[in-house]
């Protein structure tokens, strides 16, 4: 662990998120533990592809299957092969306690920000999300702060609220698959106080970049990196028809990792990876690795693919 900080402005790591945030894979070795020499290859392989901000500990990560242990171990492993090639924005979570020990870990590792995964409590009011978001962001005032949104019933005031006390809480990943909730809760928390994530990644892109988003979470990311950086680079140009000719060459792999509930989503994403040789297919509970009769559709469209 560095041990030190690296400094970032909160305007640099703006622009950070406005880009394709890459939720890298945690690859697994035989015996289940954390394979670091494939994990620091794949980074590597995503730097080189031209990706230039790194979440691990995500949930394409397996965020809520790894140890304290191993998640603090990835941050680390992350910040150091990232360098100065690209921000760092660490997954962190859980109950608060533990949320704000790794947000300072991420700190103090030389992460830049931290996303604030979905409280899984079975009871969370609003104004007791502004409560959990709150003790973690001013426990690192230095970090970039960025929640990671799946309720469709929190309001874009309660955003607001947060963000009038924690300055730091600089962008949002919203993952409600709903375009017309999302420009609403947008322009009802403050469309240019924040970065607007489209946190469901390529298949969203385009319509949540049409009502404000100007970054994208990906974890298709992982196995072409090329893609992903097109669909951006159309976007960003306002090219929706190009956009969209990238969307529909991912269309059926992304079909796959939302199909069940999203029960594969990481499943086939590993899948073409191990197709490719990159790593192995192992995932551990709750997820399962992909039947046998469905690995050669994940192959095929892998192999079809710009890196």
């Amino acid at each position: 662990m560095s041990g030190q900080h690296v400094s970032m402005e909160f305007e640099t790591m703006r622009t950070a998120l406005a880009d394709v945030v890459a939720i890298p894979v945690t690859p697994f070795a035989e015996d289940g533990t954390v394979d670091t020499a494939t994990h620091r290859a794949l980074l590597r392989r995503l730097l080189d592809g031209g990706v230039r901000t790194l979440t691990p500990n995500g949930n394409t990560g397996e965020f809520y299957a790894l140890t304290p242990e191993e998640r603090r171990a990835l941050t680390e492993i992350t910040v150091e092969e990232a360098g100065e090639r690209a921000a760092v924005l660490v997954g962190v979570g859980h109950d608060v306690p533990t949320a704000v020990g790794a947000a300072r870990h991420a700190r103090a590792a030389g992460a830049h920000m931290v996303m604030v995964h979905q409280p899984v409590h079975p009871y969370v009011s609003e104004s007791g999300w502004v409560d959990y978001h709150r003790a973690i962001a001013e426990a690192v005032p230095e970090l970039g702060v960025v929640p990671y949104i799946r309720n469709p019933r929190l309001g874009g005031d309660r955003l607001a609220e947060l963000a009038a006390d924690c300055p730091n809480v600089i962008g949002v990943k919203y993952a409600v698959p709903d375009a017309a909730r999302f420009a609403g809760f947008a322009r009802d928390a403050g469309l240019d106080r924040f970065v607007w994530v489209a946190g469901l990644a390529e298949p969203y892109a385009p319509a949540y970049f049409a009502s404000g988003a100007t970054g994208f979470t990906s974890g298709l990311v992982n196995v072409s990196p090329a893609l992903s950086l097109e669909m951006l680079g159309a976007l960003r140009a306002g090219d929706y028809p190009g956009a969209m000719k990238v969307w529909e060459r991912i269309r059926r792999f992304e079909e796959l990792r939302a199909a069940n509930a999203s029960a594969d989503n990481v499943t086939v994403v590993k899948e073409a990876l191990a197709s490719l040789g990159l790593c192995r297919r192992d995932i551990r509970p709750p997820s399962r690795e992909l039947p046998e009769s469905e690995r050669a559709e994940v192959a095929t469209i892998a192999a079809g693919w710009p890196i």
